[in-house]
């Protein structure tokens, strides 16, 4: 049962890096959260998807995190975080203390089923997971790639009416795993990057990593000396970059690509196939050790190996395979508005749906970069307050 809808202004979906730079914004433009907005965040805590990282990532080993609008304020700042501590944690701190300071007052863990019309105005409904505990959530799929299969959760549920939704929910709940032959006859354990939490769960293992970019070059390089067998395959060639870091608002390539997809409503190309990946003396002294050497995608799979067929045929025996391949929009609980396209996207422009005015996403396409994110989150909330 679900009592009458409250009513606000403006509904933001996540309180990850998008979420968060859209309720600055708003608070910069005097809306008082839980009374003109209502931010609602599934995640047990702060720290948008990087609280589901594994531990033992650091900052400065993946992609550049720049910092939230407004974070100098605090005296924070990711370039000065301590880089000896798990990155998980460093941005879950940082990320609690903007939202105190700010006064945010972000409801979790709060799980969003649908959004879809009401009149002029949308429902949001959602669920309250609080007294559930967390390990019996995941293993009910409200995180990672299982998914529920029952509409009835059992747990309660609560509607929002609003003249104005923000999605803010990124990718991390919805990873990729591309199908290849022989996928369900694999005797071995199937993970995604999503499901990785340590490289000791895999010592004394055969194992197959599946990616081109900066997850699947992590992985490599913590379980050398776990594993006793690596092998990585890529789609394509890596594309290597002889500088230390990655800033992927630099990589106008990339971002030319995700505005072009995002604007004409195509599926959303992978960033990494458009900035590259720098090498860092980590990684070149993995290379010249010859351990990040990535051999051609393989054809099938097999019960204890994957293979390749024709002039570049082999085998290579797999106790697990890795994919680290990758995620997709988080878009389905947005799905009785029908915004996507048949090119398989949603057509986005300036932070804005095309076919719904009332309907923004922050984080989408080009602002999927931090500093991305965070220019949105001012041209998301300007436009709101224009129509307000």
């Amino acid at each position: 049962m679900m009592s009458d809808p409250e009513r606000v202004k403006v509904v933001v979906i996540g309180a990850g890096q998008a979420g968060l730079s859209v309720a600055y914004y708003l608070r910069r433009f005097e809306l008082v959260a839980d009374e003109d907005f209502v931010m609602l965040d599934r995640a047990p805590g702060p720290g948008g998807a990087w609280q589901h990282r594994w531990s033992s990532l650091r900052l400065g080993t993946a992609h550049r995190v720049n910092d939230l609008p407004g974070m100098a304020e605090l005296g924070l700042s990711f370039d000065t975080a301590d880089r000896t501590l798990p990155a998980k944690d460093v941005v879950a701190d940082y990320y609690g203390r903007f939202e105190q300071h700010f006064d945010l007052r972000v409801r979790r863990p709060m799980n969003v089923r649908s959004v879809v019309n009401e009149g002029a105005d949308l429902l949001v409904t959602s669920e309250d997971l609080a007294p559930q505990p967390i390990e019996e959530l995941k293993s009910r799929g409200f995180f990672g790639r299982r998914r529920r299969t029952s509409e009835d959760s059992g747990v309660p549920r609560h509607g929002i009416a609003t003249q104005f939704l923000v999605n803010a929910t990124g990718t991390w709940g919805s990873p990729f795993v591309p199908y290849y032959p022989g996928m369900s006859d694999f005797a071995g354990r199937h993970l995604h990057t999503s499901d990785f939490v340590d490289a000791e769960d895999f010592r004394d293992q055969h194992v197959v990593v599946v990616g081109g970019g900066t997850s699947a070059i992590g992985f490599m390089l913590e379980l050398e000396g776990v594993a006793a067998g690596l092998t990585w395959v890529s789609r394509r060639p890596i594309d290597w970059l002889d500088r230390q870091e990655l800033d992927l608002e630099g990589a106008s390539a990339a971002v030319a690509l995700q505005d072009e997809a995002a604007r004409s409503g195509r599926a959303l190309p992978s960033v990494v196939s458009g900035t590259g990946v720098p090498k860092s003396r980590r990684i070149a002294a993995g290379i010249d050790r010859g351990l990040l050497v990535a051999r051609p995608m393989f054809h099938r799979i097999e019960p204890d190996r994957v293979v390749w067929d024709g002039d570049a045929g082999g085998m290579a025996r797999a106790d697990a395979i890795i994919w680290a391949t990758g995620f997709r929009p988080e878009l389905r609980h947005l799905s009785a508005l029908r915004l996507r396209e048949r090119a398989g996207g949603v057509t986005v422009g300036q932070g804005a749906s095309w076919n719904d005015p009332r309907i923004f996403l922050a984080g989408y396409g080009p602002q999927a970069s931090t500093i991305g994110a965070n220019r949105a989150g001012r041209m998301i909330a300007r436009q709101i307050m224009a129509m307000l």
